[in-house]
């Protein structure tokens, strides 16, 4: 029940109390013939009837009035709790109601505690990303590079080798069950060729070694552009954020393009990264298959660490896909990083 009806609710079935409360007192006290009351009338309607009518109309307006009263107020917390929610700041009241200055100043505390856990998230991060960079030796970086290299310089090559003899012998014009089965040879290569360009993906240095976040995400995205058939555009704006802010959105915006790569099908990529109303933003589309949420989302790995990625740093993430349409991922970090304030 809204909550007019049940102020309307309400209204009417006190109003209706209290009038026969009123009406059996009057009856009882001051008129010795209650016959001649019901024979009264106010017009051609019983005295009665016009009481009933007088009584629920106004026990009506009251409600409305009271209801749309009250509903503007929790319209208006409403709001403000589902700003929380989305991880945006919470709009200052232009006319506070002085009712809700209480829950409001509660609100604000609520936003307040929120964003400074959020703070110390990214701070703590940023403190992880700066030990971990401290730590990490120089033989594991030429680890993954000499595998990286090797992967690229062999199994990669050897894989495009392969494609083009496919493409070549199909261009032959072979009998046709021979030349259906040398498709599905050439699509399987095709697919080992992104699974591969994905493997090596995950082989870069995770840090973003002295690049800013924007730096990284443009040059991951020109290599992508020259290895993969695949149209990719992307808007990149600049701004400042933590090292550690910068360090997870890398990483989630690796895992996004690998998932890509590796099961959308897609023939091309968008990527967006900007920041708007102190909230940094990352948005990557594409037009892939695309998967049912419900089986998908609840058993993947990779979602399931792009998620933790963005929770660590206080942001939000969020992912929409539908079969046959491709899948939009969001993450949505609050920048907390005061002007001139560094935490490395």
């Amino acid at each position: 029940m809204s909550t007019i009806a049940r102020h309307i609710f309400t209204a009417v079935l006190y109003s209706l109390l209290i009038s026969l409360s009123m009406i059996a007192l009057t009856l009882t006290v001051f008129v010795e013939d209650w016959l001649s009351v019901f024979e009264k009338k106010i017009g051609d309607v019983s005295f009665l009837l016009a009481a009933f009518i007088i009584t629920v109309t106004m026990a009506l307006v009251i409600g409305i009035v009271t209801g749309v009263y009250w509903k503007q107020r929790l319209n208006r917390v409403e709001k403000q709790l589902m700003e929380i929610a989305r991880g945006q700041k919470t709009t200052t009241p232009v006319e506070p109601y002085k009712e809700l200055k209480t829950i409001e100043q509660y609100v604000q505390q609520i936003q307040n505690k929120i964003n400074s856990q959020a703070e110390h998230a990214q701070r703590l991060a940023t403190e992880r990303t700066n030990e971990r960079e401290q730590s990490l030796q120089d033989i594991v970086v030429q680890e993954r590079n000499r595998l990286a290299r090797e992967l690229h310089d062999s199994v990669s090559q050897q894989l495009f080798a392969a494609s083009m003899m496919m493409s070549a012998i199909n261009d032959t014009n072979p009998e046709a069950e021979i030349k259906k089965q040398l498709l599905l040879v050439e699509q399987m290569i095709h697919q080992s060729q992104l699974e591969m360009r994905a493997l090596l993906l995950h082989l870069r240095p995770v840090a973003l070694k002295g690049k800013s976040l924007q730096e990284g995400v443009e040059e991951l995205l020109v290599e992508l552009t020259q290895k993969v058939p695949m149209e990719i555009d992307w808007k990149v704006e600049p701004f400042v954020v933590d090292k550690g802010v910068e360090d997870q959105l890398f990483r989630i915006l690796q895992e996004s393009v690998s998932n890509t790569l590796r099961h959308a099908e897609a023939n091309s990529l968008q990527v967006m990264l900007v920041e708007r109303d102190q909230t940094v933003i990352l948005r990557v589309v594409d037009d892939g298959v695309g998967f049912d949420m419900q089986t998908r989302k609840t058993n993947s790995y990779g979602l399931q660490n792009m998620q933790e990625r963005a929770l660590e740093v206080g942001g939000t993430f969020k992912i929409v896909s539908v079969p046959g349409e491709g899948t939009r991922t969001e993450v949505k970090v609050p920048n907390l990083r005061k002007d001139g304030e560094k935490y490395d």
